[in-house]
């Protein structure tokens, strides 16, 4: 979204709706969420009924590009659909520096669910982004772990 906003120079609830297709409560909460962490405001000013509604902050600003190079890397990979559902880039991220366990996944991502959680791994596990290893202890111990295909996408994060 902030790449978006960014690329547009500013967007109307409606056109972010369209653009990005998705519903209106969920652009409703992602907005809300981006308001509270600095990096967007509804546009303070009045005037022409054209004008942007939301526009980015100076924090915004500085974050907007490597948001645009995150989804330009995913849409050269062909994976733009998996890679921004709401917890694939959370996992990544957390994944980057290297492996971890599911419980450590969980407890490293507030709010998010063990459904949601197992969901997410077997998607990007199925796409071929992240590897799971199960030792051979007793009791097993399983591992997630990014994939060589996701080195691209680790040195856009790393930037972060």
């Amino acid at each position: 979204m902030l790449a978006e906003i960014h690329r547009s120079g500013g967007c109307k609830f409606v056109t972010l709706v369209n653009r990005l297709s998705i519903s209106r409560d969920s652009l409703r909460r992602t907005l809300d969420s981006l308001i509270t962490q600095g990096w967007v405001i509804r546009n303070p000013g009045h005037g022409h009924p054209m004008r942007p509604e939301y526009i980015l902050t100076p924090s915004g600003y500085r974050l907007a590009p490597w948001c645009a190079r995150v989804c330009a890397v995913l849409r050269v990979a062909g994976i733009e659909d998996l890679g921004l559902r709401k917890w694939s880039l959370p996992i990544v991220l957390t994944l980057r520096r290297g492996r971890k366990r599911f419980s450590e996944l969980k407890s490293g991502l507030p709010g998010l669910t063990a459904r949601s959680l197992t969901l997410a791994l077997k998607q990007l596990h199925a796409a071929g982004l992240i590897e799971r290893h199960v030792t051979g202890e007793f009791p097993p111990a399983t591992y997630y772990q990014l994939t060589r295909r996701m080195r691209t996408l680790r040195t856009v994060l790393d930037e972060f």
